[in-house]
């Protein structure tokens, strides 16, 4: 990967020189199944006689010609630039190539469906991967026009970021021709082009400004019957209303295709006009309403790319940060207010609340303006502060500058920097007119320095519970000392009945260290008090000890499913900062999460349970608590409504966490149906879950697994297999999962995607220890010839983290030591190191 790198500097240095004007590809998708023929003639102007280069990755690159003059490939090629010298101050470039298919969901992804054989490609170009299928100047505010033309097979649906248009035959052959019109004005990682027997539904809507937009959903074959199309299709037109509305300006491109991919590595992404999906939004079986939820939010954040990052796109990757913050916090309140997923912003605060505080405490952890010095910066960046805590900080700009004043300074950005690139202060300063208020004090505080605030209240009452002083305190990490401006609320909940409801709620701007509330005194001290209600600050909030010891009595008693996500939080982050013991974290969830209405904060709190019982409590008591949590778990599937989601889940972390015999009889009966709970489906996807669970725990082995397949020979069968193979709990069993991925690279990237989940996946993780070497030694190896995605995957993947020992820290301490280079690998690395420390500190609070 390190030759593959391009720094910020050459980024800079290459935009002052060139001016690029249009691209023109070719491909040839019927030369093989390892290469297809790119041909890209690239019109652009620069300063004359200056030198520069163009990217590209290919296997061999055919001939390069510019303005007229053939240069010979093994001079100006080294497989990752051609060097383009003497330039004329306008130019024509044309490069022919083998490029390569890949199987890593990177560049032009090759599947082949093993239910048909048939060959299904897409390509993925975020951030530096449109060099692998064309040659091109690949970076984001070198933007040009976009003209493609595909030679495919007739049969194939072939689909671009333009129309699609009208194949011509190739006559004598089985194949055709697709002549794109040209798209608009593009950075290069938001082209596309998805190729093969997709099949589709096809739909329409009216934009503001009266163009009638085509819509499309696509799918492959052997998925499409479970595709829900006209879900999809509304959830899209409440979002393109929304959206246009909001943003005052119409849909920005002709046409809008959302296709459902194999062997995606994301959620979705922003293509223009051609979003592309994972196929887990295909439900081939039941999911959760979490998972339900997720896929809406993913659809409405792939929408406000069109806007923001597709028609206005940031100059450079540092402000990588807005364009995702931007979608995820456009799709929350898409969702919220023209949906029926009412409870978005509760979600967010369950998910992405949790996972920007857990990134936010790491020693990797950055400002939200990150510094990206090169590609490989960019690359390690797509994380919690990118998207989730970026996306909190927009919400409390929201609320700093007032949600009309917000939306108005978005539309002025959008009119005055169409199809072209800004930076961060193109839109603040949009903002400080639209809200007359200065912004560059905002931003210096909460954009330009890292780590999380903790806010508590302090209180002072008579003996008759009358508040006579009440503050809120605010402190920061000793790494990253930052006191920041926060604007929240405070809710008073009281019980009325058995309910605790919200009965004042006071907004207030907390600055400073301590921030008195003169408003609350003389008020009596509610039952429970909680600040940073409606969950409006970036900061973890701790309760004061009565509302803490009413929190954890009656925490399912809150009526505000928002209120009782905050709460859900709190008590999370205080265990995980080691104030709070592990186990009684484990008697809260257990006592409470029967009544939990919100899928999403379930499914979150069932995962902090799990992480809970196999690595925060003491050791010592490892082992029960697993066992305890897996017993009162199958009790609340029992108890729960018959078909719930809350019931399915239930049963999916019963399934996940079961460690006895007595589980294990369970969860035979599960499978075979001698055990049933009422409207309780064991589909296939489930019925895999069980599976693993039952080899997890060493009552299975290979055989039952090679039948489960049989039965299930499909692209998403393969994957769980390969997660069920590698939960299976022996020391061989771990090291043949762990040699199947890093002594060769042949697998594609869903498979060593789900192989490395199954490795994680123990209750007992001595047989990790024996790979603790294995593990270090091929570390480097696998930085320096795995693509990125990849190669990250296996970092991190192949971690042996459940160990969660001092000699797994030392081990890694000793190889960071030794190895100074590669920062993106040592930051993986460094993080790694990081949890297994925040558990050893965690357990030590439990055991006390």
């Amino acid at each position: 990967m390190p030759g593959e790198n391009l720094t910020r500097v050459e980024a800079q240095e290459r935009k002052a020189l060139v001016d690029v004007q249009s691209y023109n590809v070719t491909l040839d998708l019927t030369t093989g199944d390892e290469v297809f023929l790119s041909t890209t003639e690239v019109t652009f102007t620069a300063q004359a006689g200056a030198s520069t280069f163009i990217d590209h990755l290919s296997r061999q690159v055919r001939s390069v010609t510019l303005n007229g003059t053939a240069l010979d490939p093994a001079v100006v090629n080294d497989g990752v630039r051609i060097q383009l010298g003497g330039l004329a101050a306008e130019n024509s470039l044309v490069v022919v190539s083998d490029a390569e298919y890949t199987n890593s969901g990177e560049g032009l992804h090759r599947f082949v469906d093993p239910v048909d054989g048939e060959v299904y490609l897409y390509s993925q170009f975020e951030v530096p991967d449109s060099r692998r299928v064309f040659a091109v100047f690949e970076q984001p505010d070198l933007k040009a026009t976009f003209q493609f033309t595909v030679i495919a097979p007739s049969a194939w649906a072939v689909v671009s970021n333009s129309p699609t248009p009208v194949a011509d035959p190739v006559p004598g052959t089985d194949k055709a021709v697709w002549s794109f019109s040209p798209t608009p004005v593009l950075s290069s990682y938001v082209t596309a082009l998805i190729a093969g027997p997709y099949d589709v539904i096809t739909s329409e809507l009216t934009s503001r400004d009266g163009r009638v937009i085509p819509l499309g959903i696509y799918a492959r074959k052997s998925l499409f019957e479970y595709l829900d199309a006209d879900y999809i299709f509304e959830k899209t037109r409440q979002g393109f209303a929304y959206f246009e509305e909001k943003f005052d300006f119409a849909y920005p491109f002709e046409k809008y295709d959302q296709l459902f991919v194999p062997e995606f590595n994301a959620g979705a992404m922003e293509n223009a006009g051609a979003v592309t999906f994972t196929e887990t939004y295909v439900f081939r079986s039941k999911v959760t309403d979490a998972v339900k939820e997720r896929r809406v939010i993913t659809i409405l954040h792939e929408l406000a790319h069109m806007w923001f990052g597709d028609l206005v796109t940031m100059k450079w990757w540092n402000d990588l940060w807005l364009n995702e913050s931007f979608a995820e916090w456009a799709s929350t309140i898409a969702a919220a207010e023209a949906t029926e997923w009412t409870e978005a912003w509760t979600t967010f605060q369950a998910m992405e609340k949790s996972w920007a505080y857990r990134q936010d405490q790491l020693p990797s952890t950055h400002p939200v303006v990150a510094t990206i010095n090169d590609l490989e910066d960019v690359l390690v960046n797509f994380d919690g502060i990118t998207y989730a805590k970026g996306g909190s900080v927009l919400k409390q700009l929201v609320a700093w500058v007032g949600i009309d004043a917000f939306f108005a300074g978005v539309a002025a950005y959008f009119k005055k920097n169409a199809y072209g690139n800004t930076e961060l202060t193109d839109l603040l300063s949009e903002l400080e007119v639209t809200s007359g208020r200065d912004l560059s004090g905002w931003s210096a505080l909460w954009l330009e320095t890292a780590g999380v605030n903790t806010l508590r209240p302090a209180v002072e009452t008579t003996a008759h519970g009358t508040i006579t002083e009440f503050s809120v305190l605010q402190t920061a990490p000793i790494d990253y000392p930052t006191i920041r401006p926060h604007r929240l609320a405070i809710g008073f909940y009281n019980f009325e009945g058995k309910k605790l409801v919200r009965t004042e709620r006071y907004e207030i701007d907390v600055n400073g260290e301590q921030t008195d509330v003169a408003a609350l005194v003389g008020k009596k001290k509610p039952d429970l008090l909680l600040i940073n209600d409606d969950d409006l600050a970036y900061a973890k909030v701790r309760l004061d000890p009565e509302s803490l010891e009413v929190a954890i009595e009656h925490l399912a008693a809150i009526e505000n499913p928002l209120a009782r996500a905050l709460v859900w939080g709190s008590v999370w982050d205080s265990t995980r900062d080691g104030e709070t013991p592990a186990r009684d974290y484990v008697r809260l969830v257990l006592g409470n999460i029967a009544t939990e209405t919100e899928s999403t904060t379930i499914r979150t709190t069932l995962g902090q349970l799990t992480t809970a019982a196999r690595l925060y409590v003491d050791p010592s008591t490892r082992a029960e608590t697993i066992e305890q949590v897996g017993d009162e778990l199958w009790t609340l599937a029992k108890k729960a409504e018959a078909g719930s989601d809350a019931q399915f889940q239930f049963v999916k972390f019963f399934a996940n966490i079961a460690s006895t015999p007595a589980h294990v009889e369970t969860l035979r009966g599960l499978r075979d149906g001698s055990v049933t709970l009422d409207s309780l489906e064991i589909d296939t996807d489930l019925g895999w879950e069980i599976l693993e669970g039952l080899a997890v725990n060493g009552a299975i082995g290979a055989a039952e697994i090679d039948a489960a397949l049989a039965a299930d020979n499909t692209s998403n069968g393969q994957q769980a297999a390969a997660r069920t193979r590698a939960a299976l709990p022996s020391a061989d069993d771990k090291l043949a999962a762990f040699r199947s991925l890093v002594a060769t690279d042949e697998l594609p990237n869903a498979i060593v995607r789900q192989t490395a989940v199954g490795f994680q996946h123990v209750n007992d993780p001595a047989a990790l220890e024996p790979l603790v070497d294995d593990y270090f030694a091929m570390l480097s190896d696998v930085w320096k010839n795995r693509s990125h995605s990849i190669a990250e995957t296996l970092v991190v993947g192949l971690y042996p983290a459940p160990l969660a020992s001092s000699a797994l820290v030392a081990a890694t301490q000793s190889w960071l030591v030794a190895n100074p280079e590669t920062p993106a690998l040592r930051r993986l690395v460094t993080e790694n190191l990081a949890g297994v420390e925040r558990a050893l500190n965690v357990q030590a609070r439990d055991a006390r």
